[in-house]
């Protein structure tokens, strides 16, 4: 565990900055910076600007000198990295023409979900992860699979946590209902998107609801990402935990894990599975072993 920083040889404001970085979470950055007075408003996605000004004071502080192309290596390895293409202003582009992709004559509901999907107080649960959801779902989808279970299960997907307040349970409820609130003017049956965005509480379908299946594979998608990037997922969790002891969320966070390891199957469409069921089964046994 460590926080890194390269040379100021970034120009921008009159000065030259630095990038800040941590090679295991973002917690640990956050703290880092907290305790060096450096403002929230520094941090950009996966890393703090700070001006040439501050440099040796952060090297005292304990930040190991490295040089431009070793932080960018560190950086990716750690899984904490932010290409491009996941930025929040391309994300959100993206999700909007997807959302007009799939509900065309309601842009002002479709607005307002992603700025639910963009609240500050979130780290996982953000409109990155919405659109990973869509993307997966992507994969999922067969020609067997008409317009309407398309649309459906992709509207659950939008809704399913767009309340979130990091209560289990509960945020699913709240999601549920307002799903079939605000969607009760433009479809005939928007009780169905409230049972979809239920079953993310416990990702158990039941058999033969292939909608259901859909919906709970894709969002357990992440499980099955390569090592990097779970680990990047594992980090932002613990962030949105950052409230907790490092003693109480490994308790809490490994019944979860046990509880996903005794899912059987943990993806319950044969395409999910052979996507993302070798990998999800080696991230979260790895997992478990270290919170234990």
């Amino acid at each position: 565990m460590a926080v890194y920083i390269d040379p100021p040889l970034w120009p921008a404001h009159g000065t030259v900055f630095s990038h800040l970085i941590s090679d295991t979470s973002l917690t640990e950055l956050h703290a880092f910076a907290a305790g060096a007075g450096i403002t929230e408003r520094a941090f950009d996605v996966d890393h703090y600007d700070v001006p040439a000004r501050r440099y040796h004071e952060l090297v005292r502080l304990g930040a190991r000198e490295v040089d431009c192309g070793t932080l960018v290596r560190l950086l990716i390895a750690s899984g904490l990295r932010v290409p491009a293409k996941r930025r929040p202003e391309r994300i959100r582009k993206s999700l909007l023409q997807r959302w007009k992709n799939t509900l065309p004559h309601a842009p002002g509901l479709g607005r307002d979900l992603l700025d639910r999907w963009s609240e500050p107080h979130r780290r996982y649960h953000t409109a990155e992860h919405l659109l990973e959801v869509l993307e997966a779902l992507d994969l999922l989808f067969t020609e067997n699979d008409d317009a309407g279970t398309c649309q459906y299960v992709s509207l659950a997907a939008w809704f399913h946590d767009a309340v979130y307040a990091g209560r289990a349970g509960e945020d699913e409820e709240a999601s549920a209902a307002l799903a079939e609130s605000a969607l009760t003017p433009f479809l005939d049956h928007p009780a169905e998107v409230r049972r979809l965005v239920l079953l993310t509480a416990s990702h158990t379908p039941g058999r033969g609801d292939r909608a259901g299946e859909l919906l709970c594979d894709a969002d357990l998608a992440v499980l099955g990402r390569p090592p990097g990037a779970y680990r990047r997922y594992v980090a932002a969790v613990r962030e949105e935990y950052a409230h907790v002891s490092d003693a109480d969320f490994a308790r809490g966070r490994s019944a979860v894990v046990e509880r996903l390891l005794n899912l059987d199957p943990l993806y319950r469409t044969a395409e999910g599975r052979s996507l993302w069921a070798a990998t999800a089964q080696q991230n979260l046994e790895g997992e478990l072993a270290s919170l234990r």
